[in-house]
């Protein structure tokens, strides 16, 4: 007797449960997918002890008739699939045909469907993957399938499980993403404690983010708009070239919005949520010298590619795709999402105050918002003799009426850094931040960040343009190098040359400096070559050529900049606001950090109880 044999349905159906099934939040998945499939416009989920006990989901879709309901329990049985060249063009969530068998064989399932056409529904029960019962009951159309004890005949996997409170938080995420992905439709999750969330079908994006995350995450978020691409694929002749439409949409937050982890990246191609390496990397290229290294911001994208141009068959789980053409999804989302932020040059808020706890559960990721990593301290200035803090506000006759005399409140805020230059400059604190006035308020601007910001641009142009500026030294700088800073500068003697520099190897371990970028002062040159050269070789090796160049005149920029302590001239000061404005980037520094802050007037106004 052979020792290959054909293994059991049974048996098959829970080696499929083991790649599809993985927690409760799996089985909301594939089941809410399903609902999505159906058409339907309003999906309930209804979860007892994290899922563990009892997931019921129930949607208005189209139904099934009592064969179809019975021949969904099969394996590799679907409605979404016909041949192999539907595999090269899938529109619909699910397709495999795999999940309820892999559920049932796992689990005690109940089914309740009906079409619209049909007087009468039908109740499929199913228990460890074999048929209990089927009868008819009368019900509205749509489906609701309630599965109960999961994993109840595989006590291994079930041991397995976190905390319910971790599976309900599985399963509320998951419903949330959806929820995103779908704002014409409802969606609402319940569990033991209460309602979770109750989004009700709205008209645009923007509305459904209101829901989900509040005003206060909107607020910070900067909108993309509809963006699209065009791209001519050639055809063997005689047939014509096609012409496809890529399409890019959502949000992203303002670059002071920096996140310790990717956990509040949200992804979906043709409404499908992903996890993609190749586009998460997409996200951070475009952020690139607006962040600091590290930090990942918060963003909502939604990708329309035609459906051949995206091979969704590649994981049991459907959570990762694969582009045809993976180097221009790359580009595209990339510079659309750096364009967009480019153009509406967001401003960043004052930290007047800890945000309130209900908007850090608001997001789903484990972390608030956090402040930038560039903080200022104030001086040793005696306490305050009143504190504000928790007094109500003053109610005083008349006041909205004098208020109205004193400043206009509905005054349009500058949310646009591009009229930066319009600022008037009051002042410097402590010779190294400018406080300014404007139309919405008080500004402070970090001196130092603000000149390496219009620097970096400046050299970048210059380079751009194939000639830097740069000095003579009268007397050559001889600088010794370790032996790693020495294969660096193997590497990165051309771009350093086209930066500016003039470096000749002198010695042994040592290069002599002849020229360097103009502005960069002679005691700071050592210092801007060895920050480049201990640049460690596994990120050297990542970087990209326009990367590279871009770190180098980051690093020149820094070094040539206003210092802090520094007092400025009024003109001075006035001059810095008016290039920066001209700036591409004036929102950040090259490393990342915040250039400007705004305390708004209304901010201020409600400082002092006249709001």
């Amino acid at each position: 007797m052979g020792l290959i044999r054909i293994l059991p349905d049974q048996v098959a159906n829970k080696i499929a449960a083991g790649e599809v099934v993985e927690r409760p939040a799996s089985v909301v998945k594939e089941l809410l997918e399903n609902s999505l499939d159906a058409g339907a416009s309003s999906v309930s989920v209804d979860v007892e002890s994290g899922g563990k006990r009892l997931i019921r989901v129930a949607d208005d879709g189209v139904g099934m008739l009592r064969d179809d309901a019975l021949l969904a329990f099969e394996r590799h049985a679907t409605s979404k699939l016909r041949d192999v060249g539907d595999l090269l063009s899938i529109a619909t969530l699910g397709f495999r045909g795999e999940a309820l068998p892999s559920i049932a064989s796992v689990a005690r399932v109940e089914l309740d469907t009906r079409i619209r056409q049909e007087t009468t529904g039908t109740r499929v029960e199913i228990a460890g993957g074999r048929l209990l019962n089927v009868t008819e009951l009368a019900r509205e159309p749509g489906t609701t399938i309630l599965v109960r004890d999961l994993f109840f005949n595989v006590p291994a996997r079930r041991k397995f499980l976190r905390s319910e409170q971790t599976e309900l938080s599985h399963i509320a995420q998951l419903v949330t993403h959806y929820s995103l992905a779908h704002p014409d439709k409802s969606f609402r999750l319940t569990s033991g404690t209460g309602e979770l969330l109750n989004a009700t079908p709205v008209e645009t994006l923007r509305e459904r983010v209101f829901q989900v995350f509040g005003t206060e995450i909107l607020e910070e978020l900067v909108a993309l708009g509809s963006c699209e691409k065009r791209l001519t694929i050639p055809a063997e002749p005689p047939d014509p070239p096609e012409e496809k439409v890529f399409r890019l949409s959502g949000f992203v937050s303002r670059p002071q919005v920096q996140k310790t982890n990717r956990n509040s990246i949200y992804i979906f191609v043709n409404r499908r949520l992903i996890r993609d390496r190749l586009l998460l990397h997409a996200i951070s290229a475009a952020y690139y010298n607006l962040m600091p290294a590290g930090c990942y911001p918060f963003a909502l994208l939604f990708l329309e590619f035609p459906y051949d141009e995206v091979d969704v068959n590649v994981h049991p789980s459907k959570t990762e795709v694969r582009f045809r053409r993976q180097s221009f999804a790359h580009d595209l989302v990339r510079d659309l999402v750096r364009e967009r932020l480019v153009e509406s040059k967001p401003v960043s808020a004052f930290p007047m105050s800890p945000r309130p706890p209900a908007m850090a559960a608001a997001l789903p990721a484990s972390d608030a918002l956090p402040v930038s990593d560039f903080v200022l301290r104030a001086s040793p200035f005696p306490a305050p003799r009143f504190d504000f803090s928790t007094t109500p506000p003053i109610e005083v006759a008349g006041a909205a009426e004098h208020l109205g005399r004193l400043v206009e409140v509905d005054a349009p805020p500058l949310e646009s850094l591009a009229s930066i230059g319009e600022l008037r400059p009051l002042g410097q604190v402590r010779d190294s931040f400018i406080v300014a006035t404007g139309p919405d308020g008080l500004w402070i601007i970090d001196q130092h960040v603000a000149h390496e910001r219009v620097l970096f641009e400046k050299v970048l142009r210059e380079r751009a343009q194939g000639g830097a500026e740069r000095q003579q030294l009268l007397v050559p700088m001889v600088i010794r190098l370790t032996a790693e800073q020495q294969i660096n500068f193997a590497r990165l003697a051309e771009e350093l040359a086209a930066a500016g520099f003039e470096l000749e190897p002198f010695g042994q371990g040592t290069i002599a400096v002849k020229t360097a970028p103009a502005g960069v002062s002679a005691t700071e040159i050592e210092k801007l070559l060895h920050e480049v050269l201990d640049t460690p070789d596994q990120e050297l090796r990542g970087l990209t050529p326009d990367d590279v160049r871009r770190k180098v005149a980051a690093s020149i920029a820094c070094h040539a900049a206003i210092k802090i302590n520094t007092p400025l001239e009024p003109r001075k000061m006035q001059w810095l606001l008016e290039e920066l404005a001209k700036t591409d980037c004036p929102m950040s520094c090259p490393h990342g950090r915040p250039i400007v802050l705004r305390y708004s007037m209304k901010e201020i106004l409600k400082a002092f109880h006249r709001l």
